[in-house]
């Protein structure tokens, strides 16, 4: 069974006019900034979505989303770099090499709970950004310069690209990666409202809410968790290989601490668990990262201000807060019509015998 109703019709109604207007965008003359930061915003929103299922539905405490993207976005670079592979076909490869990559991840840290999990996922980040930078053997020379097999601190480039300066032009082709990055966070947002709203959905949040109950009803645990964890990554690693591909190097600098916790405040700013939540969290930030990027030493002040803004304001996030407008305007809405409704008929017999 598949859940329906009003709120799935809003939310679908929601999303086709969010994609269209995102969609107008390049048309209305935008620079070539803005057509840049939306792209980047659709990529790190689609790793928020995917994020968001394992952390706030699934209840996993996982720091390891962020080594997924890296996966991806390496595997991607490397088949187009070492095997001469069109980043086209490189790309559903890598997402397919990110699924057995997280489920490594899951075999080993799944069947711990609570910041267990988070500090051994953090771990495998950390030594994979470690392996990374430190990665000074020689793999090939290029004329009289040796390059690392992984990059090393320069990162890993010249993989090549999607092929859209040779397809619209160097003056447009980002516009290719912006729609290539809006149609990625498509999927990946229909995707998750389908896990949200499914009978898996239900499952996920049963283990998180009351994993005892859930175990109770024939739920298992850690095939569960590992199921979410697999889906994820997915979309993840597709991301990864996506923002290869627009920047065309990818370095170890995508496995950053900062990065990691930016990417943290998106969830938390949205609102755990919160279909729409990755959407609004990843635009707050962002704009406020925007807003801020003049005030270097009051940077990370003011995302430490926002996020307590938040969580005191808006415990569910900005996402659980417009859904409590949203129902407050129908319930103000029902009783107006209930007030304006057809007057009550007239009492019979109300005359007098004299």
């Amino acid at each position: 069974m598949f859940e329906t109703g009003p709120n799935w019709r809003r939310d679908v109604a929601f999303g086709a006019i969010l994609v269209a207007v995102m969609i107008a965008i390049p048309f209305l003359g935008p620079s070539r900034y803005l057509i840049g930061q939306l792209t980047l915003f659709f990529l790190w929103a689609t790793v928020v979505s995917q994020w968001n299922l394992v952390f706030g539905v699934g209840g996993i405490f996982s720091l390891a989303q962020m080594a997924i993207f890296a996966f991806g976005g390496f595997a991607t670079g490397m088949m187009g770099l070492y095997l001469g592979i069109s980043l086209w076909i490189a790309l559903p490869l890598a997402g397919i090499g990110s699924i057995l990559f997280s489920l490594l991840i899951g075999l080993a840290c799944l069947r711990l709970r609570g910041p267990y999990v988070a500090l051994l996922t953090l771990a495998i980040a950390q030594v994979m950004y470690l392996l990374i930078i430190t990665d000074t053997a020689c793999y090939y020379m290029e004329g009289v310069t040796c390059r690392n097999f992984t990059g090393g601190t320069r990162g890993l480039s010249k993989f090549g690209d999607f092929g859209f300066r040779e397809m619209l032009g160097r003056r447009e082709y980002l516009k290719g990666d912006y729609y290539l990055s809006l149609f990625l966070l498509s999927l990946a947002l229909v995707f998750s409202f389908v896990i949200i709203r499914s009978p898996l959905g239900f499952a996920f949040r049963a283990l998180r809410d009351n994993p005892e109950y859930g175990i109770s009803r024939g739920l298992n645990r850690f095939k569960y968790q590992l199921l979410v964890f697999a889906m994820s990554a997915f979309f993840t690693g597709l991301a990864g290989g996506v923002f290869a591909g627009h920047f065309r190097v990818i370095g170890a600098n995508v496995l950053s601490l900062p990065l990691l916790l930016f990417l943290i405040s998106m969830m938390v700013v949205g609102g755990l668990g919160r279909a729409w939540g990755p959407i609004l969290g990843a635009a707050l930030v962002m704009l406020a990262d925007e807003g801020m990027k003049d005030f270097v030493e009051i940077r990370n002040m003011g995302y430490g201000a926002l996020i307590v803004a938040i969580v005191v304001l808006l415990p569910q996030g900005a996402a659980g807060g417009l859904e409590q407008v949203w129902e407050w305007g129908r319930r103000q809405l029902r009783r107006l019509r209930g007030a304006s409704g057809p007057p009550a008929a007239g009492r019979a017999g109300t005359g007098r015998r004299e």
